[in-house]
């Protein structure tokens, strides 16, 4: 029952951020397209020194929420993920086997869309990876819309297999958008790691040692050519999760509880504040089928429903899981309709992928468009079925 409110309180918790995710993305959206757009974008320019007078430490306040306050956000997510694995929906294998080969679907498919109009091209196709992430407080936002009409079993379903979608975008940073390594830097990472592996074996439960540890990694992480946000994922794997007497809960499930209701209100927002203004003057038929964002809208609107449903019809039909109880069909096809909102993860590895101003622009489209179909199409078959229910 305990597990059972915690989960309650996260899906709560998310519900209500892709509200205020919703907001925060409509205000950057309009602003751009504005007679402030040149001071909004003079804004998120504007450079900031935070430390020692280090180009580590001198960023545009865009850079900040990217590389800094998104480090907390990934942070978390290596906290719930590894909870998960640890006690709750994927601790075991039985249930973890369906949104875990559901997100390998979900992956997979997005990608193979997004190579079939972009494998030519060697500077587009470096965008492969957009399409592949569920954004879990905008699915999870639309589907609390439907209130008790959707199983609780479906919410649990789309909530792990978006924590499973953002493990996997998380590899696909680390191994694929990092670049120009320097081996020093990373030799000091590993000297970090084992210290912090120190820590966790010695079941230290001071969150401030953990905390001097995780900026000594953000920074080499950086100088070593890797994404800053890693050393958010990488810190996480080694918070204790083993409680101590005089604890009422572990350092991680203490840290996750603390740091939740930040990332959910505060920092994802500022993330779409300032990465999801896009000017919409230019957009025309012709613009839309550009291979970026045609790539970006089959991958997240037709790739995800197909990766995530076929895998889930097949893993059932072969007798490997069973459909969440008291679901049917047409709501499992509904959830996987809405796995292709892909906002924040989406935009996050936009930044990663390009360079260029036209194509971060026109992927920036091809996620707003496919995420807007997959929220309205996901809804509709969830509100139909289950009002027929």
């Amino acid at each position: 029952m305990v597990l059972r409110s915690v989960i309650r309180n996260f899906l709560k918790l998310e519900s209500s951020s892709g509200i205020l995710l919703f907001i925060a993305g409509s205000i950057a959206l309009i602003l751009s397209n504005s007679s402030f757009a040149e001071d909004f974008d003079h804004i998120l320019h504007i450079k900031v020194l935070l430390g020692t007078d280090s180009p580590l430490f001198y960023k545009s306040i865009q850079h900040w929420i990217n590389d800094g306050l998104m480090v907390i956000f990934f942070f978390t997510i290596g906290l719930e993920i590894k909870r998960e694995f640890l006690e709750g929906e994927l601790s075991m294998p039985s249930q973890a086997i369906l949104p875990v080969i559901a997100a390998v679907g979900g992956m997979a498919v997005p990608a193979i869309f997004y190579l079939f109009f972009n494998i030519n091209d060697p500077n587009t196709i470096k965008g492969w990876a957009i399409p592949s992430a569920t954004d879990i407080a905008f699915s999870l936002g639309v589907l609390s819309l439907l209130g008790r009409r959707v199983p609780f079993s479906l919410k649990i379903f789309l909530m792990a297999l978006a924590i499973i979608d953002d493990l996997g975008a998380i590899i696909i940073i680390a191994l694929f958008y990092s670049s120009n390594l320097e081996l020093l830097s990373l030799f000091y990472v590993f000297l970090t790691l084992i210290l912090l592996y120190l820590c966790n074996k010695k079941n230290i439960q001071n969150i401030w040692i953990y905390v001097f540890l995780g900026l000594l990694l953000w920074i080499f992480i950086q100088n070593g050519g890797i994404h800053a946000t890693i050393a958010g994922v990488l810190l996480s794997i080694f918070i204790p999760h083993k409680r101590i007497k005089t604890k009422k809960e572990s350092l991680l499930t203490f840290t996750e509880h603390k740091l939740h209701p930040w990332v959910a209100y505060f920092i994802m927002p500022m993330f779409a504040l300032a990465n999801a203004g896009v000017y919409l003057g230019d957009i025309s038929l012709k613009s839309l089928t550009e291979p970026i964002p045609l790539g970006i809208m089959t991958g997240l609107f037709f790739g995800k429903q197909i990766g995530v449903f076929f895998t889930t019809f097949l893993l059932i039909k072969l007798g490997y899981a069973r459909l969440p109880s008291e679901s049917n069909w047409t709501q499992m096809y509904g959830v996987a309709t809405l796995t292709g909102i892909g906002f924040t993860m989406a935009m996050f590895i936009n930044f990663l992928a390009f360079d260029s101003e036209i194509y971060i622009s026109q992927a920036k489209i091809g996620i707003l468009i496919a995420s807007l179909l997959s929220a309205i199409f996901g809804y509709l078959l969830l509100n139909i079925k289950s009002s027929r229910n």
